[in-house]
């Protein structure tokens, strides 16, 4: 099966329901230009000043967070291989007044669709890397678009998180920590956001990355690692009925002792000069 295609037809699908969904909040961008998701305001002290920075966002899907940290100040420039997710992060930029550049392609492709060592900041944001088979491939990729001396900044559902049954009446790891060959493969009819939609493209696959495999590979790369944090939250509703989310934040965190589970981390890397 083409673990690609599987996954294009699912979130080519699911983008346009994201946008229009309150949970991605669209019509706040628009009525605040000050506005910022989330997610990215859950980054923001670890991101720094990044006033002035060539940024790429990799796997950008619809563009709320890309068009936040153009609102932080840096040239953003977006890449996502769903044609839907790219209409609606371009619609999103031009409706907000921003002028950021938006590609359809595969993440293996970034480097030749958007030059080598182009960028001073690569960010990829949470629910990323579970769609790619190769951590090592990915760190590759990174490598290649950042300027010596360029970082890249990632926050990313933590590899504990992603191995949990969250579908058993008692959560458990179930699933592999470690990165394997072959994907996990999964038949969900929903998705993570308020929706009345129904969809008919329910397969997808995805992998399991450790956090040794991902840092190694970055290491291999000739990246140098500069922040590793790991938080008990995670910004979606990942395990159902066994987290509590904090209003202020938009974070979810397990109900009964929270420190039990990384949820999440933030991890920045530089690339060598």
């Amino acid at each position: 099966m083409d673990s690609v295609a599987i996954n294009k037809a699912r979130w080519d699908e699911r983008a346009p329901a994201h946008a229009a969904s309150p949970d991605y909040g669209i019509a706040r961008f628009l009525a605040d230009p000050a506005h910022l998701s989330s997610v990215v305001r859950f980054d923001k002290p670890r991101l720094g000043p990044i006033d002035g920075l060539r940024g790429v966002h990799l796997q950008c899907h619809i563009g709320t967070d890309t068009l936040s940290l153009a609102r932080l100040g840096a040239h953003m420039t977006g890449l996502d291989f769903s044609g839907a997710a790219v209409a609606e992060a371009r619609k999103l930029a031009e409706s907000a007044g921003a002028e950021i550049p938006f590609h359809e392609a595969d993440v293996h492709d970034a480097a030749d669709v958007l030059g080598a060592e182009s960028f001073d900041l690569v960010y990829t944001g949470i629910g990323a890397l579970c769609w790619l088979p190769s951590a090592s491939r990915w760190a590759r990729v990174v490598a290649s678009l950042l300027r010596p001396g360029g970082r890249l900044f990632i926050r990313e559902a933590h590899p504990m998180l992603w191995g949990i049954d969250e579908t058993a009446p008692v959560p458990y790891p179930h699933y592999s920590y470690f990165e394997q060959p072959e994907p996990m493969v999964f038949d969900e009819a929903g998705t993570y956001v308020a929706t009345d939609v129904s969809f008919k493209n329910g397969l997808s696959h995805s992998w399991n990355h450790g956090m040794a495999e991902i840092i190694t590979a970055l290491l291999d790369n000739g990246m140098r690692l500069t922040q590793f944090v790991e938080h008990d939250s995670v910004p979606w509703h990942a395990v159902p009925g066994h987290m509590t989310l904090d209003p202020a934040t938009g974070e979810w965190s397990f109900t009964e002792n929270p420190s039990r589970v990384a949820c999440s981390y933030t991890l920045q890397a530089v690339k060598d000069v």
